[in-house]
């Protein structure tokens, strides 16, 4: 029925998406989900290109970057990806996935990622270690970022604003200023009175 399966996948995506009343949030992930799995490049993929134009404007694509777990993500090669999509992508962050190998938990600061990427981003959605509890650091860490990138002034509206100073400015830290050492230090202070509460609790 279909030339391609860009056009089968877009298709499909476009019905369910019409059929739930086009959400506010509809995520679609593709089969080229970051740089490395697309044929010769995300800016000459056929596929990309396909779905760039059959997609529905409201469907959010999901991308982790350059790789499947990407160590560095950075402004230009985002945007080429929304070039190509006709969107923002909305990163499927797997930083800290240990899915892949359950010998390993990830344990150190959300890092890697270059000052001023949220205006380049729809959303920023973190695969964590399977391990509930070995997640504090890294959703603390990000916590800081997300912090940081707010209080910037790659971000300057007014909204922003208001969200940053209800995070708390007094644990923000200070405009573009990121540290993951700063940040990774944070979230072990605050872990360790977490460990130390629930040692408290009747029954632990």
């Amino acid at each position: 029925v279909f030339p391609s399966l860009a056009q089968a996948q877009a298709s499909v995506a476009n019905e369910v998406y019409r059929e739930l009343g086009q959400p506010s949030i509809f995520l679609f992930c593709p089969t080229e989900y970051c740089s490395s799995l697309c044929s010769p490049s995300p800016s000459q993929s056929c596929y990309l290109l396909t779905l760039g134009q059959e997609l529905l404007p409201g469907i959010g694509v999901i991308w982790t970057g350059p790789k499947v777990v990407s160590r560095e993500l950075s402004a230009t090669p985002l945007e080429e990806v929304e070039g190509v999509l006709r969107r923002r992508p909305i990163i499927w962050d797997n930083l800290y996935a240990n899915d892949y190998d359950c010998r390993r938990v990830f344990l150190g600061p959300y890092m890697g990622r270059a000052p001023g990427l949220m205006p380049k981003l729809r959303g920023l959605l973190l695969n964590p270690n399977c391990e509930l509890q070995a997640n504090f650091i890294p959703i603390h860490t990000l916590g800081s970022w997300f912090r940081s990138e707010l209080g910037s002034c790659a971000y300057p509206d007014h909204a922003g604003m208001e969200t940053a100073a209800a995070l708390g400015e007094s644990q923000s830290p200070q405009e573009g200023s990121y540290s993951p050492q700063e940040a990774l230090e944070l979230a072990l202070r605050d872990w360790v009175a977490e460990i130390n509460r629930q040692a408290l609790e009747p029954g632990r």
